[in-house]
């Protein structure tokens, strides 16, 4: 492939990934479930077309991280166990097909291009739902329904089933276009990342940086989202214990000592106080029902506790044991607001050992992207890219999250961590600071040959 074409079309291709993985409500809003599938279908298509037009040579199948590889083997064995074997072989179909289509972007795409792709879904998706919930109040000045979502008591319906509550002027929480303040407020800290990073590593220039981190801080404000601040102050711990590592160098044990002191007093803090500190927040000790159904679910998965009631991904409210197992303001629950409680209820413990290598191994190697002194051959160490931080502090959300909420096995959330536990297990070079691209719209940007490179 000649060097001077562009990047313009795969980068098109993936932003429409992330915006699609990410914003899913608001897509079967907008186009119903039939033309979501589609464009499901679509974007793994293209993700094939993609695999063999570029053919990166780095993408050795051998090379895949062993925790991905064991779990999806042992969701698509868990089909055979399954008390609902249809539902279970859809689910393990759309957890194959996210899978790769995440494989295909960590090969074919640079760290960089994975750094500036996601941020531009991330401004679509922020901007558009701010203008969103601007236009509800005024076209409509009240709550308007999800177009995919049937009421039965249209006159009292429960606000779960609301696209938008039209409480922009009254500050919040807003749903914006994916109809979830949690979801919105998780996608407003993940640009709020990759914002900042872009910022300071100077990708973008200083008026667009700031007006966009300061429409991530805003969007975070609206949502009124405490499981979303208690992992933005998760990730800015970790920011400042990577910058307090790199400026120690080898001699770490102060800071990993540290580390492990606050992570067993914060630990014992959440266990032995949690009503309390609950109760100065403003919330209620069940965490909005969500304590109910970690206990709904934990005694369903003891029925099943090695290798769980067959995989599912999402649960499906028509079969049993979920049309059941719980339910709020009458309506059924659709995952365990727990991803490793979703994935023991599915896969048993086994698919906990699997689920937990997977996610912990990607935290420790973006660890040591983000760290580790960046050195070509036997010279000096090399100045830290402000962009290597970028993976660490979006896996530290994700992982933060996965104990409120089961998103990371689905959709946005299962892809960002493929495509990190992908790309830190095949792409391991350490970026140093002359590594980071200079502004160039995106017509501008060459064929990037790293891809391509063993």
């Amino acid at each position: 492939m000649s060097s001077n074409k562009t990047r313009l079309g795969i980068s098109a291709y993936t932003i429409t990934v992330f915006f699609v993985m990410l914003g899913g409500n608001a897509v079967r809003n907008t186009v119903g479930w039939v033309g979501f599938f589609v464009i499901c279908a679509l974007l793994v298509a293209g993700a094939a077309v993609l695999l063999v037009k570029e053919k990166p040579d780095r993408l050795n199948w051998t090379r895949m991280p062993k925790g991905l590889l064991l779990f999806l083997a042992l969701a698509g064995l868990s089909i055979a166990w399954s008390a609902y074997r249809f539902e279970s072989l859809l689910g393990f179909i759309a957890q194959l097909a996210t899978s790769f289509v995440a494989v295909v972007l960590a090969a074919v795409l640079s760290w960089h291009e994975i750094l500036r792709t996601l941020g531009t879904a991330l401004r679509y998706l922020l901007g558009l739902s701010l203008v969103f919930e601007f236009g509800v109040e005024l076209l409509f000045g009240r709550p308007i329904l999800q177009n995919f979502i049937t009421v039965e008591n249209p006159e009292k319906p429960s606000k779960l089933f609301y696209w938008s509550r039209s409480l922009l002027f009254d500050g919040g929480p807003v749903q914006g276009l994916v109809a979830n303040s949690v979801l919105l407020g998780f996608i407003a800290l993940i640009g709020l990342i990759v914002f900042a990073i872009q910022l300071r590593a100077g990708l973008v220039r200083p008026f667009a940086g700031w007006f966009w981190v300061t429409v991530a801080v805003a969007t975070l404000a609206l949502t009124r989202s405490v499981t979303v601040l208690a992992a933005l102050a998760v990730v800015v711990i970790t920011l400042l214990f990577a910058l307090w590592t790199r400026r120690v160098g080898v001699k770490r044990m102060p800071v990993y000592t540290t580390g492990a002191v606050l992570l067993a007093g914060s630990a014992a803090a959440v266990f032995f106080l949690r009503d309390t500190l609950l109760a100065k927040i403003g919330k209620s000790p069940t965490l909005t029902g969500r304590s109910e159904t970690w206990e709904k679910v934990t005694a369903l998965a003891e029925q099943k506790p090695i290798f769980g009631w067959g995989w599912v991904s999402h649960w499906t409210p028509w079969v049993e044991p979920f049309k059941s197992l719980d339910t709020k303001n009458g309506i059924q629950v659709m995952h365990a607001h727990n991803a490793w409680l979703d994935v023991w209820l599915q896969l048993g413990w086994v698919g906990v050992l699997f689920f937990a290598v997977l996610v912990l191994v990607t935290l420790q190697r973006v660890w040591c992207r983000a760290v580790d002194q960046p050195r070509r051959g036997y010279a000096d160490p090399l100045p830290y890219a402000t962009s290597s931080l970028f993976p660490l502090l979006v896996m530290t959300a994700l992982f933060v999250q996965s104990f409120s909420e089961s998103r990371i096995l689905i959709e946005g959330g299962w892809l960002l961590l493929i495509i990190f536990a992908v790309k830190s297990r095949i792409d391991y070079e350490l970026p140093t600071k002359a590594d980071e691209p200079s502004r160039l719209p995106w017509s501008n940007v060459p064929i990037s040959q790293e891809s391509r490179a063993a």
